[in-house]
């Protein structure tokens, strides 16, 4: 039987450990090491298709969080945390931008782009003529989410405290960014750091239904 990388004890743990940080301590940033692993945790984050439909902008320069934080109500997570990473769309996902994955891929895999034009014809069938009614911004946010928990679950095991945030105005933030210029859209933000020492919620239990209340196995 193989071992397993992490004990399991010590995933339970960290999850456990986890929590949405009200109160960040803005003396302490994030060492380098480890914020490349971070970073890396968004490269490898899956999406369907693998298409990516994203890009995540870390904002670190102290005017523009104080520019952001009138449109985040004001939470000082946007200004005391040590990371602050907008994750954003690619907003009108289309048939180009599976040719540009489809590039990419045949670059990693050392073969041709016809060689996987097969896959790119059904990736694009299914952008253009979904099987079911489907609005493509809406389908590119879900795979933003998925990115979202990966970097949260990484934070975790490394002992960095997270706050994932939808109290913000995205078009706002659109604005303050200039993200539309690059064919962006921001959909939700998450604040990276370390707790503060006399952050209340940090020692509260979890407030969560039991296993059999919300897995069912059939």
């Amino acid at each position: 039987m193989a071992e397993t990388p992490v004990p399991p004890e010590t995933v339970v743990h960290q999850l456990q450990w986890r929590y949405a940080t009200k109160k960040f301590d803005p003396s302490r940033p994030i060492p380098d090491s480890l914020w490349q692993v971070l970073c890396q945790s968004l490269v490898l984050a899956p999406s369907s298709f693998g298409l990516q439909p994203w890009k995540f902008f870390v904002i670190t320069t102290p005017d523009l969080r104080q520019a952001l934080l009138p449109h985040t109500w004001n939470q000082r997570q946007v200004v005391d945390a040590s990371h602050l990473v907008v994750f954003a769309i690619k907003t009108g996902i289309n048939t180009a931008d599976v040719d540009r994955y489809l590039a990419r891929q045949a670059e990693v895999h050392n073969t041709s782009v016809e060689n996987l034009q097969k896959y790119g014809d059904i990736v694009k069938g299914f952008l253009q003529s979904p099987p079911y009614p489907l609005n493509l911004d809406e389908w590119s946010t879900r795979q933003v989410y998925i990115a979202l928990s990966q970097f949260m679950v990484t934070a975790a095991m490394l002992g960095i405290d997270t706050c994932p945030m939808e109290g913000f105005l995205p078009q706002e933030y659109d604005r303050v960014l200039g993200l539309p210029d690059q064919g962006y859209h921001a959909v939700v933000v998450c604040a990276a750091g370390y707790r503060a020492a006399d952050d209340k919620y940090a020692t509260l239990p979890k407030v969560r239904y039991p296993l059999e209340a919300v897995i069912e196995v059939r």
